[in-house]
């Protein structure tokens, strides 16, 4: 009995320090928020995403309203904002549209914008008549990380491929620092055209942006960088921290400034 004893009292301790340990962390006072950490300091761009499921029967309709209304917006001087780019998927979810849009001067912008477009008869009426064609739709909120690419209109023809991914929770930072180094492996083509991450809407999420000539040009981009030293391993960091992924190959419309 008091051997059993002894070693009932002598394994509390251990108890209770793994106890603790599931309540109790250390904090690094260094770390920051990754939207200061990874995003480009010199700017306050803000992005929005907006990603519209169209019914099949109005997509053609959907286009050349889009087409109307959309370049009136941005090219307003007293509007802070600019369209990046608008497209249709062409492989991945069918009848949909993609808009990227940059708000120059972060979250007062956006707000000076949506309150002018709130006033904004023509915007109403298109919203109206826009919803009337929609099966869904959703949005994100976006910063650009530092080591990207500015996103800036270039000549086409091109295809375009958003590739999205759903990052494991907390692993933005390591990403980052990954994706520093492996951006370089991506850029002797002039592919890269953009990088962000989510802020307000599915949060860990990260959208990469390349611009390619064709399916064929895209295949042998992307195989030429396996034979670069190091872009195997950084890969194989960077898998692991992946729970879902996406890829839409995307054709501009007309009136895209990425074309």
């Amino acid at each position: 009995l008091m051997c059993r004893g002894l070693a009932s009292s002598a394994s509390r301790p251990r108890e209770d320090s793994w106890l603790k340990s599931l309540f109790v962390r250390k904090v690094d006072p260094r770390k920051d928020a990754h939207s200061n950490l990874l995003a480009k300091r010199e700017t306050s761009n803000l992005y929005k995403l907006q990603i519209h499921n169209v019914k099949p029967e109005c997509l053609d309709a959907y286009n050349k309203l889009c087409q109307e209304v959309l370049p009136k917006i941005h090219e307003e001087k007293h509007y802070p904002c600019a369209l990046v780019g608008t497209w249709n998927t062409w492989y991945g979810e069918q009848d949909q549209a993609v808009h990227l849009w940059r708000y120059e001067g972060g979250y007062p912008a956006l707000n000076d914008v949506m309150n002018k477009l709130r006033q904004n008869k023509e915007f109403t009426e298109f919203r109206k008549e826009r919803g009337n064609m929609l099966l869904s739709r959703k949005n994100q909120l976006l910063l650009e990380f530092s080591f990207w690419n500015e996103p800036v209109p270039r000549e086409g023809p091109n295809i375009y491929e958003l590739r999205s991914y759903q990052l494991r929770p907390g692993t933005m930072i390591e990403w980052g620092n990954y994706w520093a180094r492996a951006i370089r492996f991506r850029q002797d083509n002039n592919e890269a055209v953009g990088g962000f991450f989510s802020q307000i809407g599915q949060l860990y999420m990260v959208h990469h942006l390349w611009a390619y000539k064709d399916l064929q040009t895209r295949e042998d981009i992307r195989n030429a960088a396996w034979n670069k030293p190091g872009w195997d391993e950084l890969v194989y960091y960077t898998v692991p921290l992946i729970q879902e992924m996406e890829s839409r190959i995307m054709i501009p419309l007309k009136i895209s400034p990425l074309q």
